[in-house]
């Protein structure tokens, strides 16, 4: 190329620079973007949310204002500049704006994040409270409009309070009052002298919508105990769904509260007279590595309480004592499991962790104990199982002479041998299984149980520095699919437990063919799907394998295998007794041998 060539391409390239640096967006238009993206989100999922602020110029920007839009109403309150007041006690610490009068952020001084920093439930201009109303034919909403703080933050009873005027007489004041300890917000909603601004009977919204922090190391693991809880005035506790975004309106009863909830911290606005015609919304974006969801309520305040509305905020931990002492069943959202598993954590494993907290142990001895006097409950099942697959060991060369003698093409027939066998020597089948599927529930109500629990939150224990979240000790660098980033220690060992367990229960059962291999599937789930599981929950599962070792082996010890060989002969002589009543299950397989029987007969 010639030297033309050249001083085009540079000069091209001067331009397209110079284009670029002067069309690049400044911050604030980029935060401003954001904020209006999270808004369209809000509309997609059905719910119309509060508008975006508009960002506030710089001191050498003129703004000029419509003198008509200065005379409608609150117009004179659509221009100000925004200030912070802050509130604090030895829990909480409260940041309030001046514009909108909205709760700017909440920080828990007793707690910290995964990363020892201060613990921030929600900050920033993304986070709104506000009233949607209508006065002189135009639709209000505060969040927009610039309130003004008419008391001082006293040092005793640390309360404020924010004033929107519409006239000297005329105005809304929200009166923010917080106690000397404790993680309640007191929020007072006072309309004077606006009866003829506001139609009689007119709805009054109050609007909430806040993006919740993160707080804890495993982001999945948060968003998936993250959502919205509420209660109705009958005492259901309900909640949106954790997995999906999701959108709920309750329009036939009131609620008491509604609780922005995440995985080991609540926010929660209550109201005693309940609130009325709730629209609430829980949404997720992946993308977004420092928000887990975003939450946003709705709800509609009664009109016939003269103007004041007095509520209550808590911001605190989900410690379940915590929660109950707050009343209005706040500890109904602690997510326990379904069914069953949830009365089992309730009433009767949480209890006895709390008599073992009372020692002032590490919570890894607390552990330990737990699974101790749980295996020490379940020993008679434990027991039970152990004996009855040792009489299935025993009656295994009878079996395999009935094989033989049979044969395996009729299949029918050698059920129905087999069965024979049993019921002579006294022996049943299901012995072994159903002690074990008995505590089934109890397996899997510790499932649930370790991840909700608030006390294993930072607590370390051996190579564990949080029992509340996995152990990456083995840490590969990138990611593999189905197990992550890492693999965690005590998983591991648990998994190696459990395979160790198998072999040695398919010993004591003496299982053979394609049933001795299937057992072994279970540890190699277990080490994906509790991989990043905490490892607390981990480490009660290993312990759990390791007393069951020690069990069998006490047991074996205490079980004669002959005396119980000679007990099953001893039952073989002796002659059927025909009045025993057989169970339904027997009866049931009697007959479906006897009609398998028949169908070749009827064939030919």
């Amino acid at each position: 190329m010639d030297k033309n060539t050249y001083t085009g391409l540079f000069l091209i390239m001067l331009i397209l620079f110079g284009f670029f640096y002067l069309t690049k967006p400044s911050d604030a238009d980029i935060k401003l973007a954001k904020a209006r993206a999270h808004q369209d989100s809000l509309k997609h999922a059905g719910i119309k949310a509060a508008p975006v602020a508009a960002v506030k110029p710089d001191s050498a920007t003129l703004v000029k204002i419509d003198s008509a839009l200065l005379r409608s109403p609150f117009g004179a309150t659509m221009v100000g500049t925004e200030q912070f007041v802050t509130l604090e006690n030895k829990d909480l610490k409260i940041k309030l704006s001046t514009l909108g009068g909205r709760i700017q952020s909440v920080e828990l001084k007793n707690f910290k994040t995964f990363d020892k920093k201060p613990l921030v439930l929600f900050d920033g201009a993304q986070n709104h409270l506000g009233l949607y109303f209508t006065a002189g034919g135009k639709s209000i909403n505060t969040n927009t409009l610039y309130f003004k703080q008419i008391s001082a933050v006293n040092s005793d009873s640390s309360a404020v309070t924010l004033r929107l005027n519409y006239s000297a007489n005329q105005y809304i004041d929200y009166t923010y009052t917080l106690s000397a300890t404790g993680y309640k917000l007191g929020f007072n909603i006072k309309m004077n002298g606006l009866d003829q601004v506001i139609p009689a009977n007119a709805p009054l919204t109050l609007g909430w919508q806040a993006s919740l922090n993160k707080t804890e190391r495993d982001m999945t693991m948060e968003r998936q105990y993250s959502t919205v809880y509420y209660e109705n005035t009958e005492g259901d506790v309900s909640s949106l769904s954790t997995t999906k975004d999701d959108t709920t309106q309750i329009k036939d009863k009131k609620i008491d509260w509604v609780s922005f909830k995440q995985h080991f911290f609540s926010n929660v606005l209550i109201y005693k007279n309940g609130f009325s015609n709730a629209d609430l919304h829980v949404s997720s974006d992946t993308s977004m590595k420092t928000e887990v969801k975003q939450v946003l309520a709705k709800v509609e305040l009664p009109t016939n309480t003269g103007g004041v509305y007095p509520m209550t905020f808590y911001f605190g931990p989900n410690l379940f004592k915590t929660l109950k002492d707050q009343g209005y069943n706040l500890e109904k959202q602690t997510d326990f499991g379904w069914g069953p598993l949830k009365y089992i954590n309730r009433f009767v494993v949480l209890p006895v962790f709390d008599i073992l907290k009372t020692f002032g142990w590490n919570y890894g001895i607390i552990i330990l104990m737990l699974t101790i006097l749980l295996k020490l409950v379940l020993s008679p099942l434990t027991y039970k199982s152990y004996l009855s697959m040792a009489k299935m060991r025993i009656l295994k060369p009878e079996i395999d002479e009935i094989k033989a003698k049979v044969g395996e093409d009729n299949p029918t027939l050698l059920q129905q041998e087999t069965m024979k066998l049993y019921k002579k020597a006294g022996v049943n089948p299901l012995g072994g299984c159903l002690p074990m599927l008995l505590q089934l529930p109890i397996v899997f109500a510790f499932l649930r149980f370790f991840p909700a629990l608030f006390e294993l939150r930072g607590q370390s224990f051996l190579w564990m520095k949080d029992l509340s979240t996995y152990d990456d000790v083995i840490k590969f660098g990138t990611t593999i699919p189905f197990i992550g980033d890492h693999l965690s220690l005590m998983c591991l060992l648990m998994t190696i437990s459990t395979f160790i367990y198998t072999y040695f229960n398919n010993q004591i059962s003496g299982v053979t063919g394609q049933m001795k291999y299937i057992g072994y599937i279970t540890p190699i789930i277990f080490i994906v799907v509790l991989n990043k599981y905490p490892s607390g929950l981990n480490y009660y599962y290993f312990l759990a394998n390791m007393l069951t070792f020690t069990q069998q082996y006490l047991i074996r010890l205490m079980v004669d295998e002959k005396k119980i060989h000679a007990e099953i002969q001893e039952n073989k002589k002796k002659p059927e007794d025909k009045t025993k009543k057989k169970s339904g299950f027997a009866q049931r397989m009697e007959d479906y041998m006897r009609q398998q029987q028949q169908l070749p007969a009827k064939k030919k």
